[in-house]
């Protein structure tokens, strides 16, 4: 990919990036804990929508061309882009996986998303579920681990790959991957969640990308539903799905939508992430 087409951001670009980082894990947060046995997803796009807005920024969802609401939220055989709706609702012991971003009135945008499993249902089913959510976040931190230390952007990728492949035979959608974040939430370059023969762009200093593995416990093959939106498993294995926005910088790395900054999640892997200096 040319350099030219990869936007570079200065360390106070990032920390203005930090704070749509911030609003973002908000609405995130409280969505997790609004997530039960009862609730409809369009109810959690009503709680993410309002704490975003209670921030002072706005959904940059909802600057997606043809998408109205400010999250998508998946649910069991869905991967990714499930839409909200009213008659879509919860049960225990679903994996539930919610993708959010927030633009700041600065126009510095982050992206974020996590899976969890409902309390409740079939005790094999739960387990089942939340080992694959702990295989696809673990793999997000192994990626994240790797930008620390990497030089080509697909190394990212293949730590990626290979964490989730220590963990099982999982699938790992080859259609959806990662991208830059900035001043558009989906910016170049392209991030891969699996190894690819090219090795990617150098990684240089300013580079702000979102990490984002999407896994099933079968086939990787999906299937875009009749909303035009939802990506389901063809064969109705289990789907999950974790990101963070994260940025690059001269001292290490900074995990924007973390709001520890990533400290405990790349603790396992001996990488201390730095607030870049002003």
């Amino acid at each position: 990919m040319p350099r030219e087409r990869i936007s570079l951001k200065t360390n106070a670009e990032i920390m203005l990036m930090r704070e749509a980082g911030l609003i973002t894990a908000a609405a995130l947060a409280e969505v997790r804990k609004a997530i039960k046995p009862g609730v409809s997803t369009l109810e959690l796009d009503a709680i993410a929508e309002k704490t975003i807005i209670s921030h002072g920024a706005k959904s940059n969802f909802k600057l997606v061309p043809g998408y109205s609401h400010t999250i998508c939220v998946s649910i069991n055989d869905e991967v990714v882009h499930g839409i909200p709706k009213a008659d879509r609702i919860i049960q225990a012991g679903d994996i539930v996986s919610v993708d959010c971003g927030a633009q700041t009135p600065n126009g510095w945008n982050a992206d974020a998303a996590f899976s969890v499993v409902v309390p409740g249902g079939d005790p094999e089913v739960v387990q089942r579920r939340e080992a694959l959510s702990k295989v696809c976040e673990d793999s997000l931190w192994a990626g994240i681990a790797k930008l620390a230390s990497a030089t080509r952007l697909n190394e990212v990728g293949r730590a990626v790959e290979g964490s989730i492949r220590a963990s099982g035979r999982y699938g790992i959608l080859q259609d959806y991957i990662g991208h830059g974040v900035g001043r558009s939430m989906h910016e170049d370059p392209a991030v891969f969640n699996y190894q690819t023969r090219d090795l990617g762009p150098v990684i240089e200093n300013g580079l702000v990308i979102a990490i984002e593995p999407m896994i099933t416990q079968g086939s990787q093959a999906v299937r875009i539903l009749a909303d035009n939106w939802t990506v389901s498993t063809k064969d109705g294995a289990d789907g999950a799905h974790w990101e963070h926005t994260v940025a690059k910088h001269a001292d290490g790395v900074w995990v924007l939508t973390a709001e520890d900054g990533g400290v405990e999640g790349l603790k396992p892997y001996g990488v201390t992430p730095i607030k870049p200096k002003l």
